[in-house]
């Protein structure tokens, strides 16, 4: 990808959510936890720096303890006043447990979608992309600056 386009946020983020790159859409992940080094068609380096999965972390956090207040909330209200506790403490262990493992890859493209629309690339990462993507170098020092998507 010599040219560096802007999508918009819904765009990233609905790619994100099916573990696609956010910045093309091609798959970002080679098994279902392990995420690539970078994008194979924009070249876009998926780690930005070090440490940069922290965030990553926070949302599936962020989604296991929501699971668990809806679980825990729903089947509290639905069964009262005779609430079958055992029930309850086995779906919110079982859903404790799936949930984060399940929702890991995911959070990882979320992350990486969101931290994007406040943090965009920078032209260093940008001429990266295209190296990597294998562009020629007269298209690597055109990709800047950014153009916006044309409206389909």
């Amino acid at each position: 990808m010599a040219q560096t386009v802007h999508v918009s946020e819904g765009t990233r983020l609905r790619r994100a959510l099916r573990r696609r790159c956010p910045r093309c859409g091609t798959g970002a992940f080679d098994t279902f936890f392990g995420i690539k080094e970078h994008c194979i068609t924009c070249g876009l380096k998926f780690e930005r720096e070090p440490g940069y999965w922290v965030g990553a972390i926070i949302i599936n956090t962020g989604v296991v303890f929501g699971t668990f207040v809806a679980v825990f909330g729903g089947m509290t209200l639905a069964t009262w006043p005779d609430v079958p506790w055992a029930t309850v403490l086995i779906v919110a262990i079982v859903a404790n447990g799936l949930i984060p493992v399940a929702f890991y890859p995911i959070s990882k493209t979320l992350w990486l979608a969101m931290e994007m629309s406040w943090n965009p690339l920078e032209r260093g990462e940008v001429e990266e992309a295209s190296r990597r993507a294998g562009a020629p170098e007269w298209q690597v020092r055109a990709s800047w600056p950014p153009r916006r998507a044309s409206p389909r």
